[in-house]
């Protein structure tokens, strides 16, 4: 019901968007004397924010300065490359699936196109997943990890940013019980929610005291007959959208009082500021019912990876497996999503990991956000992250490097390795 009222809410606002978009179209034009008066551009300045504030945003592009390749892809997620194959280290980002695109991380690519070649998830719009593709849930997620890193080969490195943490160690403990010869390098966990028992924030202590069985019932809802997933069981992205801004609205509210401002003041950078940001924070897509509920209980609800209760497809994720892959964590000091101490606890469940395989940090002054994007990411934390996957590339042998190659973009199955490229608790904490 939610999501055929919102859908039509879209419609009926449709006339006024247009309205409102002449109506700012003639008040700038050089002929009309509007734009040179106050009022005149607080007019403009009211049509503009109520257009932006009640559409509905695109997927947006990275337009980063390099080419963009796919190299594999399944129904629900993609693999991107940036710029042509190269020689330096590969680094896979696993984006957040959690109701925005994967073009969130473009500032986190940017941090490492000169000195690593990217590649990064780019997750499906679950609406727009046709239903005879199957259902998607966190075993799947599991699995795509798994077939992703076989692709790219030996001698890589992964970053798993927020919600991605869980899957990702998982899926490395799996391949390291089975002895796997492409176990990364090293893997770093930005923000994510190994152990939300420690520190737990507003969104941990929500699901806690609403179960299971209260998102099953509210927040589920089947695609309309528009979209191509017609009929597919999803978490929409707009009521993610919701609960993101719910947690600071005042937050928001102000920001867009001060776009306003900034147009009736003629502040055309600010606007532009506030425009980009907002076009990337306001572009959300749907998550697959079956994923969103069994990561709530998985990770949010019932803490089965950190309790050793976790299981793939009736298999045991036994993090104790853990003991080639270099293991680094990423946290804000003032994250009010994923709270102090929920990423270190991976370092704590790796008790057969050696001490110099581990490494924390815990970056003051920063939140969620600023984990993995913004000047002090760039400036940072990036390097030190850098540094940490330059040191333990070194614990692979030459001889497993092998020159470039290239993969065969394919609908479904995992695709032939990418080339490789050159390149407890007692782990350190650096403030």
């Amino acid at each position: 019901m939610w999501y055929l009222l919102h859908e039509a809410s879209q419609v009926m606002l449709t006339p006024a968007r247009v309205a409102a978009g002449i109506t700012k179209l003639v008040s700038e034009s050089p002929l009309s004397p509007l734009p040179y008066s106050p009022t005149g551009r607080a007019l403009v300045a009211s049509c503009e924010l109520f257009e932006r504030t009640t559409r509905s945003y695109a997927k947006p592009i990275f337009n980063l300065p390099a080419s963009e390749r796919v190299v594999w892809q399944r129904p629900f997620c993609r693999m991107i490359a940036f710029g042509p194959p190269s020689n330096k280290p590969k680094l896979l980002i696993v984006a957040p699936m959690s109701g925005h695109y994967a073009t969130l991380l473009r500032g986190t690519v940017a941090a490492f196109l000169d000195s690593h070649q990217v590649f990064i998830t780019d997750w499906a719009d679950a609406k727009e997943v046709p239903l005879l593709e199957g259902q998607f849930d966190l075993s799947d997620y599991v699995d795509d990890c798994i077939a992703m890193v076989e692709a790219l080969g030996p001698d890589l490195h992964v970053m798993a940013v927020c919600q991605p943490a869980v899957p990702v160690l998982a899926a490395i403990a799996l391949m390291e019980a089975d002895e796997h010869p492409q176990v990364p390098c090293s893997v770093t966990l930005l923000g994510g929610p190994i152990d939300t028992r420690q520190a737990p924030t507003a969104v941990n202590s929500f699901a806690q005291a609403r179960g299971i069985r209260w998102f099953e019932h509210h927040c589920i809802h089947p695609v309309p007959e528009r979209y191509q997933g017609r009929g597919r069981m999803v978490y929409p992205g707009f009521m993610q959208l919701g609960g993101f801004m719910a947690m600071n609205p005042d937050r928001h509210v102000s920001a867009h009082w001060k776009m306003f401002n900034h147009l009736v003041e003629g502040d055309g950078d600010s606007a532009e500021k506030h425009r980009t940001f907002y076009d990337e924070y306001l572009a959300v897509m749907d998550l697959s019912a079956e994923y969103y509920l069994q990561t709530l209980e998985t990770v949010f609800i019932d803490h089965l990876l950190p309790r050793g209760l976790m299981q793939h497809r009736g298999r045991p994720v036994d993090l104790k497996a853990i003991h080639r892959c270099a293991l680094m964590t990423i946290e804000g000091e003032k994250d009010d999503i994923t709270g102090r101490g929920q990423t270190f606890a991976a370092l704590n469940l790796t008790p057969n990991l050696s001490a110099d395989k581990k490494e924390a940090h815990l970056h003051a002054g920063v939140g969620h956000y600023g984990v993995f994007n913004g000047s002090r990411f760039r400036q940072e934390i990036a390097p030190r992250i850098k540094a940490f996957m330059a040191r333990h590339a070194a614990d692979r042998p030459l001889s497993s490097r092998r020159s470039p190659t290239r993969i065969a973009r394919k609908s479904r199955e995992v695709q032939a390795p990418i080339s490789s490229m050159e390149q407890h608790s007692s782990a350190r904490w650096d403030t």
